[in-house]
C-alpha cells in the first residue's frame, strides 16, 4: 500500500519582533496519488486520494452515485496486476493505484466512463438539484432519537485526537460515524474531504449497516452540498462539521429533513459551541438556561 505521508526538507521564513528569520527543517506532506477506478473492466473515473482503505472508498463512491446498494452488488474488487512501475532496484512493483470492481449484475449497472479527473477538492455528485437528491434517496431519515450537545463535543475532541495524519501534515481531512452516545464507530482520513466521507460510508456498507439511521456523520471540513447528499443517501439524519456550511448544503439538509450543525468546536475543559442550521429537534436542548 502507498504511503500516507511523505518526508521533505523545507525552507522556513518567520518574522518576529520585526526581525526576519530563515531556516530549514524536516516536514511531512499528506500524500496525494491518483486512483484509477475501473468498473467491469471499463474505465470509470480517476480520483485523487490518500492511499489506504481504497476498497471502502470505491464502495462509498459507487453507493453515492447510485450504482450499488449493498455489498452483495460487488462480486470482486482487486488491484490490477499490471499497474506496476520499476523501483530504484529495477524491479517491478505494484503501485496500488489502479483498481477494478466487478459487479454481480453488470447489465443493471451500465458504465458511463468519465473523461475528467476527480480532484481531491471536489466530490463526485450525480445530482444537479435538491429535487434530484430527494428522488435518489431510499431511506427516510430517523426522528426517533436525540443527542446532547455535550455528546457531540465529546466526540469532536476524540475525533481530533485520532487525526494522526492531520497532526503530522496539517493537510488532511477526516470523517467519522458517531453513535447518539457520542462514541466514534469508525474514522477515516484522506486528502479529499469527500473521499474521507466515502471511506466511512463504504466501511458501513461493507458491514451491512446501511441505512445509518442511528448515527451522525462528523467531518473535519465545511459542509458542502455533496457531503449532505452522501449522508442523505446513506440514511444519516445528522451531519456535524467543524467549519461552515454552504448555502446549498443548508437548503438541501432543510429539504430532506436532516439536522445540520456547523462550527462544532470543543475545548479540553468540556466547553464548546456549535451552530444549528436545520432541524434542531434532534439536539437535546432540555438543559438549556
Amino acid at each position: 500500500m502507498g504511503r500516507v505521508t511523505q518526508a521533505r526538507r523545507i525552507e522556513t521564513v518567520r518574522i518576529r519582533d520585526g526581525r526576519l528569520f530563515h531556516g530549514r527543517k524536516g516536514d511531512h506532506l499528506a500524500v496525494e496519488e491518483p486512483l484509477d477506478i475501473r468498473l467491469n473492466g471499463q474505465p470509470h473515473s480517476v480520483t485523487m486520494r490518500t492511499p489506504g482503505h481504497d476498497v471502502e472508498l470505491i464502495h462509498g463512491l459507487l453507493h453515492s452515485e447510485g450504482r450499488i446498494r449493498t455489498r452483495e452488488d460487488i462480486a470482486e474488487a482487486r488491484y490490477c496486476d499490471g499497474a506496476v512501475i520499476e523501483d530504484a532496484s529495477g524491479h517491478a512493483r505494484n503501485t496500488y493505484n489502479v483498481m477494478d470492481f466487478t459487479t454481480r449484475r453488470p447489465q443493471l449497472l451500465p458504465v458511463l466512463p468519465r473523461s475528467s479527473v476527480t480532484t481531491s477538492a471536489c466530490g463526485v455528485c450525480g445530482a444537479a438539484s435538491i429535487d434530484d437528491v430527494r428522488q435518489q434517496g431510499r431511506y427516510a431519515l430517523a426522528r426517533d432519537w436525540t443527542i446532547t450537545p455535550q455528546a457531540i463535543l465529546t466526540a469532536g475532541r476524540a475525533f481530533d485526537a485520532e487525526q494522526t495524519v492531520f497532526r503530522r501534515t496539517g493537510g488532511i481531512h477526516g470523517a467519522a460515524l458517531v453513535t447518539p452516545s457520542g462514541e466514534i464507530l469508525v474514522q477515516r482520513e484522506d486528502v479529499g474531504r469527500h473521499n474521507a466521507v466515502d471511506k466511512v460510508i463504504g466501511w458501513a456498507l461493507l458491514q451491512d449497516l446501511l441505512p445509518l439511521s442511528g448515527h451522525l456523520l462528523l467531518v473535519s471540513s465545511r459542509a458542502s452540498f455533496e457531503i449532505v447528499q452522501k449522508a442523505y443517501l446513506a440514511g444519516i439524519p445528522l451531519l456535524a462539521c467543524v467549519s461552515a456550511a454552504s448555502s446549498l448544503a443548508v437548503e438541501t439538509a432543510e429539504s430532506v429533513g436532516m439536522t445540520l450543525a456547523g462550527f462544532v468546536r470543543g475545548g479540553e475543559d468540556g466547553d464548546g459551541r456549535m451552530n444549528l442550521y436545520t432541524h434542531p429537534e434532534r439536539i437535546d436542548l432540555s438543559a438549556a438556561q
